[in-house]
């Protein structure tokens, strides 16, 4: 079992920046890839960013290429998605999720995905 805990969303004007961080707990976070999804009010679930299990390679959406940042720190379980320049279209909840299946490669399908945190709603304003 794996639980996920976003926190870091809130409420910024155009431009500005915000700093979204991903807890995990249970099995062994180093193994397994995670990434950021988004939801928007009627809106399907959208890929945002993945990161490998040991943060070797990475994937955005070309929505945030250039803007959005995701790392990883297995010493603390943590992911961290940094995201700068952020636009009205930005607005959503943003969803951590990990994936367990023993792969090299970065999935951008939210299928792939085992676990899902609760969410953190991100809003910018113009």
């Amino acid at each position: 079992q794996v639980q996920l805990v976003e926190s870091g969303g809130g409420l910024v004007q155009a431009g500005g920046s915000l700093r979204l961080s991903c807890a995990a707990s249970g099995r062994a976070f180093s193994r397994y890839a995670m990434a950021w999804f988004r939801q928007a009010p009627g809106k399907e679930r959208e890929f945002v960013a993945a990161i490998t299990w040991s943060g070797g390679r990475t994937s955005y959406a070309d929505s945030v290429k250039g803007r959005f940042t995701l790392s990883r720190d297995n010493s603390k379980n943590t992911v961290y998605l940094q995201m700068n320049s952020l636009k009205p279209e930005d607005t959503a909840v943003y969803y951590c999720a990990a994936d367990l299946t023993p792969t090299i490669v970065v999935r951008t399908t939210p299928g792939a995905y085992d676990y899902w945190g609760q969410g953190t709603q991100v809003t910018v304003s113009s």
